[in-house]
């Protein structure tokens, strides 16, 4: 069975929110009308920083993809395809509020602070989490999740804490705090995520579940692992919950901004399903071409989100000097990162003890001072 065997129409029929269609023209639609003030309300400026992040990030995505091909990675999970839904949901979020991601949400982490080589430094294994969630530069943005599932209940947790602390749902805007959570499709089948809605709701943490549905678990299709949209299962749990054409950045940014508004201002947690495509592979150790056709991928370029908001940019009167700033700008952010990534440097030896207490640990430093010894033992006996 591949998710080709589900119709695409029954996958993102409405009450599926989408702004923009595949042409990039505003599609007016009763599930749409709520979030069209919102959408209104952004400017040219901001309009166009939705382009470019999805823009840059696909040069600097493709270019990760060849630096592990090239051996300077041990693995790169691309995002190709699932740009929008990252983008829009970032830009909604405030600076005081945090970030769960799971393992593929590069732009979410750059648009957020993250240096894009901490994270590379994570896939080329000298270093054990890429950047510190403490800084303040990187934007309340914790770490990246390789044990998938397992980060939304950290951040139902840290959402947890919000309310305790009573940091939320005072009526300030600027002081209010809510928490956004990505997660996959395959990862939305496993216990934990089930488990922390039950705490999320039981406890109505200013928490936004942000599923990005990219059709595939690796090799196993959507349509193997849920008989209803997958928003659905939030609603188990009595959670509102909203489905969104994820390749639409605008429906993306609206719905998120909303809920995240909802979250803070005391409303409980809600949950959003973006339907995407992922168009690479899993993962660079991945090939997609033994389980999906070149038929479906076809159908689903057809749907690219940056091609998608350029159309729209375009017939807003954006210039042509504008796209070719947005491409010199992405060529030159990939090569840095290609550059930088060449400069990183393997660890020290005692890179593998920091941060496993956040304060110094008698069991720690005997650890530390073991290692100097063993390591001394062979140059005594050269």
């Amino acid at each position: 069975m591949t998710s080709a065997d589900v119709p695409l129409t029954e996958a993102e029929t409405d009450p599926t929110v989408r702004i923009l269609d595949a042409d990039g023209r505003i599609a007016s639609s009763a599930s749409a009308e709520r979030y069209l003030p919102i959408v209104d309300a952004l400017g040219d400026d901001e309009l166009e920083q939705l382009y470019r992040d999805m823009a840059v990030i696909r040069a600097f995505d493709r270019q990760a993809t060849l630096l592990q091909r090239q051996g300077q990675l041990a693995l790169w999970p691309p995002s190709h395809g699932q740009e929008a839904a990252q983008v829009g949901s970032a830009r909604a979020a405030r600076a005081q509020d945090h970030v769960f991601p799971s393992y593929r949400e590069h732009v979410v982490a750059t648009i957020r602070g993250v240096d894009p080589v901490d994270i590379i430094k994570l896939m080329r294994g000298v270093s054990h989490g890429g950047w510190d969630p403490t800084d303040p530069k990187n934007g309340n943005t914790h770490l990246y999740t390789l044990v998938l599932g397992s980060q939304t209940l950290h951040a139902t947790g840290y959402a947890m804490g919000i309310a305790f602390d009573g940091r939320h749902a005072s009526g300030d805007p600027e002081r209010d705090e809510a928490v956004i959570v990505y997660y996959g499709d395959g990862a939305s089948s496993q216990g934990d995520v089930h488990e922390a809605m039950v705490f999320a709701v039981s406890y109505q943490t200013p928490q936004v579940f942000f599923l990005q549905n990219n059709h595939w678990a690796i090799s196993v299709p959507v349509a193997t692992q849920s008989r209803v949209p997958l928003a659905d299962r939030a609603r188990g749990y009595g959670m509102e919950s909203i489905r969104i054409d994820g390749n639409d950045v605008l429906a993306s940014y609206a719905v998120s901004k909303l809920a995240l508004d909802d979250a803070r201002a005391g409303r409980g947690p809600r949950a959003i399903e973006a339907v995407t495509y992922r168009m690479g592979a899993h993962t660079t150790s991945d090939d997609p071409t033994k389980y999906r056709t070149s038929d479906e991928e076809r159908s689903w370029a057809e749907r690219d989100p940056i091609t998608r908001m350029r159309t729209y940019l375009e017939g807003r009167g954006a210039s042509e000097a504008f796209f070719q700033g947005v491409d010199d700008e992405a060529a030159a952010f990939a090569a840095d990162a290609r550059t930088r990534t060449t400069q990183l440097e393997a660890p020290g030896r005692d890179a593998i003890f920091s941060h496993v207490y956040s304060e110094p640990h008698p069991l720690i430093d005997e650890q530390r001072r073991w290692l100097a010894d063993y390591e001394a033992s062979f140059e005594e006996g050269a």
